[in-house]
């Protein structure tokens, strides 16, 4: 039988917004030491993260185990998501996606950097899609909290996505432009403090490449140094061509080992 390490927990901001979240501690934890802390975030409105099933905390882009590591992984569900917690909570993201998300995860790892035994220095956030593009955000909005990023196949300006979802959630781009602009990482780009890996498939046929290319273009403008991994032709899911699980792992794992190194301190 295996025995869960996993802790739910639930955290408060200063907004009064009380969030779910999940941690898995470092396997050798001593609550006397500093660990850095990975958040794995989603934060659209699509789907929830925190979640009590089989797997919801496995990290599979890390080649290893980052409790063995010493590193404390960390998902939070931020208001929008869909959570049973009633229709104001649901609602709240309307035209607002990019902003009040990214708001609350802030808010959230603010107080969990309060913890003692969470180091501040080595802080680092990840996700896919709109967890890419929240990480961007995240980055560039609040580049005092977040030390590291990476994203995949992220949304760089909410402009360039599918009407059936952006318009679903952020109104039409005609009457609500002002919403768009200020939920698109682009936005913020020159902000960034941290060190960044920007993955995208230049087949991507849901987030299409050009969100790419209009982030770096930013970035460059601004003189933000980043690390880019384009994969050629790969879809949003980065699954075809040979090798190519391995090689996204494995420079998944060394960026995150370089720039927001493990154990406690």
């Amino acid at each position: 039988r295996i025995k869960s390490t996993t802790e739910f927990f639930k955290i408060k901001t200063q907004d009064g917004v009380e969030m779910d979240g999940w941690m898995v501690k470092p396997d050798s934890f001593d609550p006397s030491k500093k660990y850095p802390v990975v958040f794995y975030v989603y934060t659209e409105p699509g789907s929830a993260t925190v979640t009590d099933v089989f797997g919801a905390d496995f990290n599979f882009l890390y080649a290893g185990s980052m409790a063995k590591d010493g590193y404390i992984y960390i998902s939070i569900d931020n208001r929008g998501t869909p959570v049973p917690k009633g229709r104001e909570w649901r609602k709240s993201i309307y035209r607002k996606s990019g902003q009040i998300n990214i708001h609350d995860q802030a808010m959230a790892a603010k107080e969990i950097l309060k913890w003692k035994f969470v180091d501040p220095e080595r802080i680092a956030v990840w996700g896919w899609s709109g967890g890419g593009s929240a990480t961007l955000n995240l980055m560039f909005q609040y580049p005092e909290i977040y030390k590291d990023g990476i994203s995949i196949a992220s949304v760089g300006n909410l402009l360039t996505y599918d009407n059936i979802y952006m318009e679903r959630y952020m109104g039409l781009p005609q009457e609500t432009m002002e919403d768009y602009i200020k939920g698109s990482p682009v936005t913020y780009a020159r902000n960034l403090k941290g060190s960044i890996l920007i993955i995208h498939g230049t087949g991507d046929d849901n987030v299409h490449y050009q969100n790419a290319e209009l982030l770096l273009n930013e970035l460059i403008k601004y003189n933000k140094q980043f690390q880019f991994m384009p994969y050629p032709n790969r879809t949003h899911s980065l699954a075809e061509g040979e090798g190519t699980f391995i090689h996204l792992r494995t420079l998944y794992t060394s960026f995150l080992q370089k720039h927001c190194p493990p154990g406690g301190r």
